[in-house]
């Protein structure tokens, strides 16, 4: 019933919602409300309540062109390969230069693919980029069947072969543990479309190293009672209906949790915005809210079988994770050159926890291996903001262009 709950709660103040924003509309900008510091500060209420609401739809990427040769050169999304759960997004150029084709693989953590729109941002100059844009669980029919770790595995697979041999790999956060894996199975099966390069960037390789209160968090429940308290059914009126998930909003609430206090002033200072008329900066924290609040639905299977795995086991840097019944040994990785990037400020993925896949790709050569310690950067600092930009990308870039 915990879905059933939510979705009560979330269409009884929906009307609310509504009716703030229609006030907003007809009186948020008359004299009558503006010329008053109570009609001000009403009218900043108002636009909070109104736009401070989640939702579980991809908001869009919006990037139309790219400046490249001095000139801006159009953008437009092209889906060229899907299953139930994913997508293989590509962000085509009209342009007659061939470029390295990378693989930007996405979380599947309770937020859409939008959320690394600046990591495409940056790149597209540079490369032919194409990204795993997951689907919402609560929008796939029962019917699709189970979606599992090993299932998320075979999708980076899937799209390597698609994209074929050159490709390389990024994976920012979550699926750094997938995306090891998948390039050490097809290593080992000598796959030619095994990625030429793979970047590991702020994800929980080894989450034994440096744990935070993510990993502290993972280890005081049992499976069991994960099962119980965190999965769900997703309620009839949507096309997943009775599928089991793991619903978006209770990884955004524990996530605004281990931040309360930083989420609370974030919006007190945006009614302090709204009532003084800065409108770039309530325009800012409109748009990272808008990105927040869209949340996405896991497939239950994958959610438990990541924290088991991941978080509680430590399958692969004990060496016992498998797929499809075989061991995966990330030793047989030979010929992919790694980058590891972490950040020293990261409360989501502790430093040493990538840095970790360095140690168990054993077999690639010293001179293939990089890491990058970024200082002073968050978790999202990582793939995103000027450190990204200026410090972390050019070192991706320059592995790309090496091989």
């Amino acid at each position: 019933m915990l879905y059933q709950f939510y979705q009560a709660q979330a269409d009884m103040l929906t009307p609310l919602r509504h009716g703030a924003g229609a006030w907003l509309d007809i009186w948020g900008h008359s004299p009558a409300v503006t010329g008053t510091p109570f009609g001000r500060l009403t009218a900043a209420a108002a636009e909070v309540f109104s736009t401070a609401v989640v939702t579980h739809k991809r908001p869009p990427f919006g990037i139309t062109s790219v400046a490249m040769d001095n000139r801006q050169v159009a953008v437009r999304e092209v889906p060229v390969f899907s299953t139930p759960f994913g997508t293989l997004l590509r962000f085509e150029k009209e342009s007659l230069k061939q470029q390295p084709k990378v693989l930007l693989v996405a979380p599947m953590s309770g937020h859409f693919a939008t959320l690394l729109r600046a990591t495409v941002t940056t790149m597209l100059p540079d490369c032919d980029i194409y990204i795993t844009d997951w689907h919402n669980a609560r929008d796939v029919p029962e019917a699709a069947g189970p979606f599992g770790f090993e299932d998320y595995t075979d999708h980076l697979i899937q799209f390597l072969e698609h994209l074929g041999p050159p490709t390389h790999m990024v994976a920012v956060c979550q699926p750094a543990v997938g995306a090891l894996v998948a390039t050490a199975v097809m290593s080992a099966a000598k796959n030619r479309a095994t990625p030429h390069t793979l970047s590991l960037m702020a994800g929980p390789i080894d989450c034994r190293l440096s744990p935070t209160r993510v990993n502290t968090l993972a280890q005081n429940r049992t499976m069991e009672e994960y099962e119980r308290q965190s999965i769900a059914r997703v309620p009839w009126r949507y096309p997943g209906a009775g599928r089991r998930v793991y619903p978006g909003f209770l990884q955004l609430t524990s996530f605004m949790a281990m931040n309360a206090d930083r989420h609370i002033n974030a919006h007190m200072a945006q009614l302090r915005r709204l009532y003084a008329g800065d409108h770039d900066g309530a325009a800012a924290h409109r748009r990272f809210y808008d990105e927040y609040f869209a949340v996405l639905d896991l497939p239950a299977e994958f959610y438990l079988e990541t924290v088991e795995r991941v978080f509680q086991r430590y399958d692969l840097p004990r060496g016992i994770m498998r797929h499809r019944g075989q061991k995966v040994d990330p030793g047989a990785i030979t010929r992919t050159s790694l980058l590891v990037v972490e950040g020293e400020r990261d409360d989501i993925c502790g430093v040493g926890q990538t840095m970790a896949a360095l140690d168990l790709c054993k077999r690639i050569p010293p001179s293939r291996k990089t890491y990058h310690l970024q200082t002073g950067a968050g978790h999202y600092g990582v793939f995103s903001g000027r450190a990204w930009q200026n410090q972390i990308y050019p070192k991706l870039r320059a592995m790309i262009g090496a091989v």
